[in-house]
């Protein structure tokens, strides 16, 4: 057998190979897009949390008035633009001074944008749309959720704990719905040394919204809200 018969590609995979690679093109026009979009609205705060909430739930308020005091404080909020703490968190922003901005991912089961969105993104691909809840924020605030809000929150406290983002309040609220969590981590991970003890302590249990805004300006109260010009490049690279 030659060396050109050893490459060739079997009946109908070099159509999806081409096809693969043309889809690179459409990962990038996500990416370009949402850039683009959002690069003017820092500072942010990602809110994070679950689709399934009710409107008349102790978590819908919390996320809204969390928001709220969010935007009134100069702060541009970062939702998953969906249903749930999503909506609500956008409600309370929108209603406040500063942009109201939804990342909506399309799904099997279609996720409509709700309506309180001034700047509204459709992403195909849950990486894309997960890099932009972090790119663009100075801050996460995480709401009760399932499956899709615990892997925004880890993916936000990896990124933190390897140095491939900048430093940022990473904020666990309602905490009582965490506290299984939290005890895992603190507790089994810290104990069979699977994370460092100052792992831990990159999240904060906040349960007041007005502590959650203190928190977040006492972070950056001696750095300012800036990029310092080491985290440019790292979030350049991100």
């Amino acid at each position: 057998m030659s060396d050109v018969d050893k490459l060739a590609l079997p009946d109908g995979l070099g159509a999806d190979s081409s096809r693969e690679a043309w889809r690179v093109f459409g990962i990038m026009a996500e990416f370009v897009e949402a850039t683009e979009r959002l690069s003017r609205i820092r500072p942010a705060v990602s809110i994070i949390g679950s689709a399934r909430v009710a409107a008349d739930s102790a978590e819908y308020m919390l996320a809204e008035q969390t928001a709220r005091l969010l935007s009134d404080s100069g702060f541009a909020v970062i939702s998953g633009g969906g249903p749930g703490v999503m909506e609500a968190a956008n409600k309370g922003a929108y209603f406040g001074r500063s942009p109201s901005v939804g990342l909506n991912i399309q799904l099997q089961h279609e996720q409509r944008p709700n309506p309180y969105l001034d700047i509204g993104l459709r992403f195909k691909h849950f990486f894309a749309r997960k890099v932009m809840f972090v790119k663009f924020a100075c801050a996460y605030v995480v709401m009760p959720g399932g499956f899709g809000t615990v892997d925004e929150l880890f993916e936000a406290l990896v990124l933190v704990q390897t140095k491939k983002t900048r430093p940022m309040p990473i904020i666990l609220m309602h905490g009582q719905f965490w506290t299984g969590l939290v005890d895992w981590i603190r507790g089994r991970l810290v104990e069979e040394k699977m994370i460092d003890p100052a792992d831990a302590d990159l999240i904060q249990v906040i349960d007041d919204p007005k502590q959650v805004v203190a928190a977040i300006f006492a972070h950056y109260e001696k750095r300012g809200f800036q990029l310092l010009p080491s985290e440019r490049e790292v979030m350049l690279n991100l």
